[in-house]
């Protein structure tokens, strides 16, 4: 089967979550058969993926597309002008996120023209335009897949209006929706009236690259927090973009509910994001700074390095529609404490679960496991069975039925 993959990021030029599902599945998929182009919006090597061919949007590097405010709600401009496209002088800093869709759009049409793939498979509102084009003019099969709905990204609230109608238009003409998880299938439904037959969940797994390669501590890295371990101190570890959507405010204010009981506490801020410097200056405020480390954005053998260390990982999103650095973190041996509002949550049985809001609850989850080596142990050992039943190779075949049902629908 052809597939028309439409996307907005590939590791290594991603910033979170999205991207590496989106090699995972095209990996699983390509080794089912399955002939994949991947559009990006950006020109960029991807040496290492060999497995379906990457095609380039346009020019711009991939910086652009993380300084264009795709991920923050609050950053994408309400302004729609239907023939921006980008300027010819791409290295300009004016370069916004609708000139960047425009010319995914125009690019996608002309690939169209030229060839016809079975369907077209878009993530995410980033591409639900390109898809729904594909649709509308070539009569080309189209999945909407959802990873995070505007409502998720704005922390709850009703976000960005422009956004919401191009994500109602593509989840409208989808022929189906895929959704990372029940919460997000619910969301759906709730918040754009799609009937609940027309979604599937389809859970993501964990990244292949995390099963496959070597892997050992460097202890140069994080030699501070090394010293600190020895020391008797529990490290407590979250990762991801610092924006609204992950609640990251709230677990400073548990944490330092936390440190008032057990002083030989460490929290790790992995990331960065638009709520970096509040962040920072809250934990200042609460008195807690010295027990508070922020590392910037990590990736690759240092992110592995800090899920290596940490005793506990907490996942405080307001609303997370998966949350794939859960799995991560549960195959480094972490205790994992999930906010009830993410859907990793419906997979991780084995964790301690709690509403994003409740600091004192999520302070107490703190001090119970750091307490409690037999507690990490058993949470541990029962956690891993659980992450090891969902494979990419069954999310593959689970998508392939739903692929072939809507190409023989549409071929009559």
């Amino acid at each position: 089967m052809k597939i028309l993959m439409l996307g907005w990021e590939l590791p290594p030029h991603n910033s979170g979550g999205l991207g590496v599902a989106c090699l995972n599945l095209s990996r699983a998929l390509a080794k089912d058969g399955a002939e994949i182009d991947f559009v990006v919006p950006y020109t960029a090597e991807h040496e290492e993926i060999n497995f379906m061919h990457v095609l380039s949007a346009s020019k711009l590097d991939p910086l652009f597309r993380f300084g264009a405010g795709a991920y923050d709600s609050d950053k994408i401009e309400d302004l729609i002008i239907p023939d921006a496209k980008i300027p010819n002088a791409i290295s300009s800093d004016q370069v916004s996120i609708r000139q960047i869709q425009k010319t995914y759009c125009d690019f996608v049409e002309n690939y169209l023209m030229e060839f016809k793939p079975d369907l077209v498979h878009a993530h995410d509102w980033l591409t639900f335009e390109a898809g729904v084009l594909a649709k509308k003019n070539f009569g080309i099969p189209l999945i909407a897949h959802v990873h995070a709905t505007e409502f998720d990204r704005a922390g709850g609230e009703n976000g960005n209006p422009l956004v919401h109608e191009i994500e109602r238009e593509g989840l409208l003409l989808a022929d189906k929706i895929f959704a990372v998880s029940n919460a997000t299938k619910h969301i759906i439904h709730e918040k754009y009236n799609i009937p609940l037959d027309k979604i599937d969940v389809v859970y993501n797994s964990l990244d292949e690259d995390f099963l496959k390669q070597a892997y050992s501590l460097d202890e140069r890295s994080y030699k501070y927090l090394e010293s600190m371990k020895k020391r008797g101190y529990t490290l407590i570890s979250t990762v991801g973009r610092f924006t609204v959507q992950k609640g990251l405010t709230h677990f400073l204010h548990a944490a330092a509910r936390a440190l008032r009981k057990n002083n030989k506490l460490l929290f790790l801020f992995a990331g960065d994001g638009e709520e970096k410097d509040e962040l920072v200056n809250l934990a200042a405020e609460l008195g807690i700074a010295k027990n508070v480390i922020f590392t910037g954005f990590v990736r690759g053998k240092q992110l592995r390095d800090v899920y290596e260390l940490s005793d506990i990982f907490v996942m405080s999103s307001i609303s997370e529609p998966f949350g794939l650095t859960a799995l991560e973190a549960a195959h480094h041996g972490d205790v994992l404490i999930l906010t009830k509002q993410s859907g990793v949550a419906e997979v991780l049985k084995n964790s301690f679960r709690y509403d994003f809001w409740d600091d004192d609850k999520l302070a107490n989850e703190i001090l119970a496991i750091a307490d409690s080596k037999a507690l990490q142990e058993t949470l541990k050992s029962n956690i891993k069975a659980e992450y090891r039943k969902i494979s990419w190779a069954d999310v593959a075949k689970t998508c392939e039925k739903v692929y072939n049902e809507i190409v023989k629908k549409a071929k009559g």
